[in-house]
């Protein structure tokens, strides 16, 4: 990595230097999971790093440009959330256990990274582009493989020509997201999380092959 992270002003970071960005980086990320993402100032974040103001705008133009930099990282991991669906099975007990593993990994990924998820979403919600492509990225990475999976079951006739695929896997991930982020919420509902994933899983099975899976 050395000779890759550079500081605002364009100079290359030695190896104390990336070790100092990344604790910047670190604790930042702490910062929010316990704080409101507008509260967060330089400062504050400097201080928890055991630095200054001036070596954090050495690294980061603001706390937007080092949000963006963690939310950067996290797309980079979601991108492997493909992996829950391409070349997967969708026939049979193997369509069951892709399903569950879908919802699973989905779940659990949104849940290691619920605080920048969270300031991502109101990025692109705000209409900062940035941040709206930052969202896309990770969710491509579910949404075209499930678009795959749909034409490839139609080609083989196990679903209606009729389904459109993109409609159908941007639908199901637009899902999965609004749940992944209300997991907490649904506990107020009385729902347990053992309950609430092999029902998510049922209605992404569904939309995918339009027929309950295999016991």
């Amino acid at each position: 990595m050395t000779g890759q992270v550079r500081t605002v002003d364009g100079r290359v970071a030695g190896r104390r230097g990336q070790a100092t960005r990344q604790k910047l980086l670190d604790c930042l990320g702490e910062m929010l999971s316990s704080s409101p993402y507008r509260d967060v100032k330089v400062i504050d974040v400097a201080r928890k790093a055991g630095t200054s103001p001036a070596t954090f705008y050495q690294y980061f133009p603001d706390v937007e440009g080092a949000v963006l930099e963690i939310a950067e990282e996290m797309a980079k991991e979601g991108a492997a959330l493909t992996g829950l669906v391409s070349g997967r099975s969708w026939v049979g007990k193997a369509g069951r256990q892709t399903a569950e593993e879908l919802v699973e990994g989905f779940l659990d990924f949104w849940r290691r990274h619920d605080a920048i998820l969270r300031v991502v979403d109101l990025g692109a919600a705000e209409g900062d582009k940035r941040f709206y492509k930052i969202r896309m990225k990770v969710l491509n990475s579910v949404t075209n493989s499930l678009t795959d999976a749909v034409k490839e079951l139609q080609a083989k006739g196990k679903v209606d020509k009729e389904v459109s695929p993109a409609a159908m896997a941007g639908s199901l991930v637009a899902m999965l997201a609004a749940v992944a982020g209300h997991q907490k919420g649904f506990q107020t509902w009385g729902v347990k999380q053992a309950e609430l994933k092999p029902n998510l899983a049922l209605l992404v099975h569904l939309g995918i092959t339009g027929k309950k899976p295999a016991r």
